[in-house]
């Protein structure tokens, strides 16, 4: 079971395509996102309401209206891709279990009990270690990522493709963000 949902993964791949490997924005609609990427659309529209609420995507209105980063790359981390799409998501839920040992009889010593469970504990520093390292990744540093490992050309064919459509359909079927629900 993972801790975050595919809407997170979606997200994010989705807001890497938004960005070019030098810091550009581009501007695409959540279909042409979802069929470039082969995810659902469906899906794809409700985590970009999400995205919108979050402040992390723009829409434009009109026949070739899309969506943007509503900020610079560099300044949209993946905990707050994480954030708005998934919500704040413990890994850990204590269930005090350190207070029902059959030895305690069903009255736990002080000493079992009191302060913070040390099992609690040390998920919680898991826990905060591993926002922090969703803190410091940028959605820029993974275009960037992204651009350094694929060949040079697929950039402008990511690029190309996006504007084809727009042009030649005029993103007819854009699904508006006022349309869009959780």
């Amino acid at each position: 079971m993972s801790l975050y949902s595919a809407g997170v993964e979606y997200g994010i791949h989705c807001l890497a395509f938004l960005v070019t490997s030098n810091g550009d924005t581009r501007e695409a609609s959540v279909r042409d996102l979802a069929e470039l990427q082969g995810v659902p659309l469906e899906y794809l529209a409700k985590i970009f309401t999400k995205l919108a609420k979050g402040k992390l995507v723009v829409a434009s209105e009109g026949v070739r209206g899309g969506f943007s980063l509503a900020r610079p790359a560099d300044e949209i981390t993946l905990l707050d891709i994480v954030k708005a799409i998934d919500g704040r998501k413990n890994i850990f839920e204590c269930r005090d279990i350190r207070g029902r040992c059959a030895l305690f009889e069903g009255n736990p010593p002080q000493w079992a009990i009191e302060d913070t469970c040390s099992i609690h504990s040390a998920m919680m520093t898991a826990q905060k270690r591993m926002e922090e390292a969703l803190a410091q990744q940028t959605i820029l540093d993974i275009a960037r990522k992204v651009g350094r490992k694929a060949p040079k050309e697929f950039g402008q064919q990511v690029e190309d493709w996006i504007q084809d459509r727009r042009e030649k359909k005029g993103n007819v079927g854009t699904i508006p963000l006022t349309t869009l629900s959780d």
